[in-house]
């Protein structure tokens, strides 16, 4: 059982990851986006910051759908595990200049982490805890 409460939060979680890389290598590809390393303009990052907001509520939807049983504690671990995680982004990448994006952008994905519970409310709002 605790097996497949861990691959519930894991699956969130790498739905989230491999939509927000993959989404932004297809605009990388494109030329919408600036080769790694680069700088892009804050529209940019405010697209970014966007569908990384879609994404993550889907990581919340699928974390709920995939838990054995109490689908909010599931969503519940995965939101502080991607706010844990969006901070350590903030701070390891905070001062190492403008190919990280501007400073409201760590921030802005620190502050929509929870959106996580937007997804899982639409599993166990209707009812299943």
């Amino acid at each position: 059982m605790k097996l497949r409460s861990a691959l519930a939060i894991f699956g969130g979680f790498l739905a989230l990851a491999i939509l927000s890389l993959l989404t932004d290598a297809i605009l990388r590809v494109n030329g919408i986006f600036s080769p790694l390393g680069k700088p892009m303009s804050d529209a940019l990052f405010g697209l970014a910051t966007a569908y990384r907001i879609l994404y993550t509520v889907f990581s919340g939807y699928l974390t709920a759908r995939l838990a054995p049983n109490r689908p909010r504690q599931h969503v519940m671990i995965l939101t502080l595990v991607g706010t844990a995680l969006a901070t350590i982004g903030a701070v390891t990448t905070w001062d190492k200049g403008p190919e990280f994006g501007p400073k409201w952008y760590p921030l802005a994905l620190i502050v929509t982490a929870p959106v996580t519970l937007i997804g899982g409310k639409l599993v166990y709002g209707s009812g299943q805890q």
